[in-house]
């Protein structure tokens, strides 16, 4: 085996059981050119062949053509010479051609960036001389006209001219197809291919007004910087943004000897998998066709064969088809080949055992002859992914650490959630597309307002934008669409925390609330009319598509303590009821790290104490209303307290300003004026009295509690007394955690801590008991931060809230900031949205200097976040280096933010 060269390449050479490079070099060579030149190491069969390196692509970007291609052509012509030598053929020859492919291969998969250009090197001369070379003019002039319809889409560009018009070159095929009455390629006769080659050529010189290329060099420069000019194409720009892989990292270009799947009956071409890309069971299975090439596979042009006896079986099954007729229409390779299929059994076998993960290969037979075109770790589902790192830890070609870090934590969202049945899905029509703001799937029917999402047992809220007096009508909606907001608004972050199936930012819905429709394009809905949509992509679809509940495996139950094996930080939940604690407990949440105290005070009988209280001009008013929603707060904390059975639970006080608790609609004021026996000139006024300018820094937070301290009270007496009575009657010693929001000053938090201090001490000489409580704060105004030291002083812990503290410091409004971010993004003025991925270089900033600055004073500072950002993978990294405690998230992030912090504990004992 050839050691890897130390001297400086433009063109790594491949084939004959030897390379020059391999894995080790996947910046450089692309993921495909690696792992061709891997196999060929490790005496894989590969047809011989070039990878022009990823730093060529950026040399090409930025000194153009005529400069790299000088450059480099001395190693491509050397390395075509070696090509020739083992193939036994020459580049350009017209008696004895060698022809060539060529594909894109960046250092990450990224599929559809390019498409391949197969039997490169091919022009009339070429054919008579191929023809009379395998004697099979049929298989020559197929392979032509394949050559002529590839290039000229995607290296000359040949594409629809409209979108609703077919492939100038497909539109010819099924001409000739409809005046031959035949249905497959392989019916065409020698002459047709001769006609279709004659078409395609007149189609390139109508379109370009030159000939199609024949000189094979010109083809060969043509391609490659083809696959140059695709990694700034439209496909590859998107994928890029979508995934966030750096615009330098550059494409290389592969090219190798063809070798032939459609030299007939003793020649095929297939894909396949070393374990079940669906379900990760250890099943060898794939897709094959006789007499083919290996875009025919993938292209739908005809149907394929399974490889295995079993898969071929299945499928007859499924298509209710006799073991007679299967055997008869449906053969699979195992029957037809069946050395063939035993080699290539041995070569999935050692590939995955090699790579040490399921493996995505394609593979051409050549008359007889079996070889590996391509070889690469395959996409999986998130539950193949889980299953898949299990089994190969207990097969023991993975160690612990190695089985966490192949876990992508955000896939996990797709174990956690119903989901669209895949028979269903592909029969559904999608109307709109939204973002994807919380996973799942969920069909019902549409309602607009909130207080009547129980009208239908199955509703779907749609509403422009959602606000928390929404707050029941979104927990009865079996899901939530909005016109308006980002991936953090309201809605989306509500909805995670309900684990409930959300598209957020669908602009392209106009919703009427007048005359309750549904407007996309020229099509209308009505309320009642049934639509589902798929959290997890975004996608609005109309009628009703069947859904199931996921299964959680038990290798997702090993991944989880697997990842606490190794984890340092805790992870905590946000939760504001029992039911979502339960759930957080049931995904293994190590306590909660915010209960949002606003979100019990929306039901109906309880808005009606909060407005009474608004509404109150004297302390003595207020207090009156706040003993009505004493026992209703403190029931709430009691089944938070039971579901967390002994972990600590983090109690916001009342945040949000109070205009958020009264109505501002006509309808319902007039209804408020009623239940309190007051007139609407008078809520009117109240309303008109809270309105504020920017709410977001206005009278909220620890701001009420010190204009209102009957509120803080309220609130620190319904947590003791929870406490308290669970202690009692159910044996469970609570940890209540009680925290002021918004400080940002040291008085302001003092004053709060008082009350706190003075109502539990009360409520212990009445309940003769006492429990244990901390009282710290959220850290959400970057003042607060620059004073840390001194808050920590007085404060048992710190968490960070990102939510606000990122808006406070970017100067954006979450609600608002969806109108410029998307703009931003596409002109790299940000490489995130920072509501989604925490911002490092700012606002981690200050969570890093706030935590180092309260633990100067206090060493054993508890610090968490609670922000949305505790259950982002890269920013739960981000903690885990600043020293958090504890990270927490919504219910159903619970299981991705374990993996996260076990994979960023691991990252730091690797480094």
């Amino acid at each position: 085996m050839e050691t890897v060269q130390e001297r400086s390449l433009s063109v790594y050479k491949f084939g004959n059981k030897k390379a020059d490079g391999g894995k080790e070099l996947k910046n450089l060579l692309g993921g495909k050119g690696a792992n061709l030149a891997e196999m060929s190491r490790i005496g894989i069969p590969v047809p011989p062949g070039f990878t022009i390196t990823t730093e060529v692509c950026t040399q090409y970007t930025q000194e153009g053509q005529k400069t790299v291609i000088e450059r480099i052509e001395p190693e491509v012509r050397q390395a075509i010479e070696e090509i020739e030598a083992t193939m036994g053929a020459v580049f350009g020859d017209d008696e004895n051609p060698l022809l060539l492919s060529v594909r894109s291969g960046a250092r990450v998969s990224m599929p559809g960036m390019m498409d391949t250009v197969l039997n490169l090197g091919l022009n009339e001369e070429a054919v008579k001389g191929l023809i009379q070379k395998t004697g099979n003019e049929r298989f020559v002039w197929d392979s032509y006209r394949r050559f002529i319809q590839m290039y000229s889409g995607v290296v000359l560009g040949l594409k629809p001219e409209n979108k609703e018009d077919l492939d100038p070159f497909e539109e010819i095929i099924e001409h000739l197809k409809e005046k031959r009455n035949i249905t497959l390629d392989t019916d065409f006769t020698v002459q047709d291919l001769k006609d279709l080659v004659f078409d395609f050529k007149e189609v390139v010189r109508k379109r370009t007004g030159k000939a199609f290329p024949s000189d094979p060099w010109d083809q060969l420069w043509g391609a490659v910087i083809a696959v140059f000019n695709s990694w700034n194409g439209d496909r590859a720009l998107y994928y890029r943004k979508m995934h966030g892989y750096p615009e330098d990292w550059g494409t290389a270009v592969n090219v190798q000897a063809m070798v032939f799947g459609n030299m007939g009956q003793d020649s095929a071409t297939g894909v396949c998998f070393t374990r079940d890309a669906g379900t990760g069971e250890n099943k060898f299975n794939g897709e094959y066709l006789i007499n083919a090439q290996g875009e025919d596979v993938v292209a739908g042009v005809r149907t394929p064969l399974q490889i295995t006896k079993l898969g071929s079986q299945r499928w007859a099954e499924l298509a209710q088809v006799s073991e007679e007729e299967r055997l008869e229409q449906f053969p699979s390779l195992e029957e037809v080949m069946p050395e063939l299929y035993k080699e290539l059994f041995e070569y999935q076998r050692a590939l995955e055992n090699h790579y040490r993960d399921m493996q995505d290969m394609e593979f051409t037979i050549q008359q007889g002859k079996l070889w590996i075109l391509q070889t690469r770790n395959g996409k999986r589902t998130g539950a193949a992914m889980v299953k898949i790192a299990m089994d190969l830890l207990r097969e023991g070609l993975l160690d612990e650490k190695t089985a966490l870090n192949r876990i992508d934590p955000i896939k996990l969202d797709e174990l956690l959630h119903p989901v669209f049945d895949p028979q269903a899905l592909k029969k559904a029509h999608v109307i709109a597309q939204g973002l994807p703001a919380s996973p799942g799937a969920a069909t019902g029917q549409i309602v607009f307002f909130a207080d009547e999402a129980a009208k239908f047992k199955n509703s779907i809220l749609v509403r422009i934008e959602t606000s928390p007096e929404d707050l029941e009508g979104m927990n009865i909606a079996r899901g939530i669409v909005t016109a308006r907001g980002g991936m953090t608004s309201h809605a989306a972050v509500v909805a995670r925390g309900m684990g409930k199936c959300c598209v957020s930012g669908a602009g392209a819905l106009k919703i009427n609330y007048k005359t309750r429709t549904l407007k996309v394009g020229d099509h209308e809905y009505q309320e009642g009319d049934w639509i589902s949509i798929n959290g997890s992509t975004g996608n609005i679809l109309e009628g009703k598509v069947a859904t199931r509940e996921p299964e959680l495996s038990g290798e997702f139950a090993e991944l989880m303590e697997l990842s606490d094996k190794f984890a340092l930080m805790d992870v905590r939940t946000n939760a504001d009821n029992p039911r979502d604690a339960r759930i957080a407990r049931s995904f293994g949440a190590r306590g909660i790290g915010l209960t949002r105290t606003e979100h019990m005070f929306f039901e109906v009988d309880r808005i009606k104490a909060m407005r009474e209280m608004i509404l109150a001009d004297t302390v003595k008013g207020r207090k009156t209303a706040l003993n009505k929603l004493l026992p209703m707060q403190r029931e709430d904390f009691e089944g938070i307290f039971e579901a967390m059975e002994g972990f600590p639970v983090t109690i916001r006080l009342l945040d949000p300003p109070l205009h958020e608790f009264v109505p501002h609609e006509l309808a319902t004021q007039r209804d408020m004026a009623e239940d309190l026996h007051i007139s609407l000139e008078a809520v009117k006024a109240k309303v008109a009295e809270l309105s504020e300018f920017n709410p977001m820094m206005g009278h909220r937070g620890c701001r009420l509690g010190n204009t209102y301290p009957e509120i803080t009270e309220m609130q620190a007496r319904a947590i003791i007394e929870a406490a308290l009575n669970v202690k009692k009657e159910k044996g469970i010693e609570s940890m209540p955690e009680i925290m002021v929001p918004l400080v940002g000053t040291v008085k302001e938090f003092l004053l709060q801590k008082e009350i706190i201090q003075n109502t539990a001490e009360e409520t212990f000489k009445r309940y003769k008991d006492r429990i244990p409580y901390t009282i710290g704060t959220m850290m959400e105004i970057p003042r607060a931060t620059l004073l840390a030291d001194q808050i920590a002083e007085h404060a048992d812990f710190f968490s960070f809230g990102t939510n606000d503290l990122t808006q406070m410091t970017f100067g954006y409004s979450r609600d608002d900031a969806g109108k410029f971010l998307q703009v931003y993004l596409e002109k790299g003025i940000l490489k995130h949205d920072p509501f989604e991925v925490l911002d490092r270089e700012g606002v981690g900033q200050l969570v890093r200097m706030g935590t180092e600055r309260g633990r100067q004073n206090k060493p054993k500072l508890k610090v968490g976040i609670c922000g949305e950002h505790g259950g982002e993978p890269s920013s739960v990294a981000f903690c885990h280096e600043v020293g958090m405690n504890y990270v927490s998230c919504s219910p159903y992030r619970v299981p991705i933010a374990r993996v996260a912090a076990a994979q960023a504990a691991i990252a730091e004992t690797d480094r």
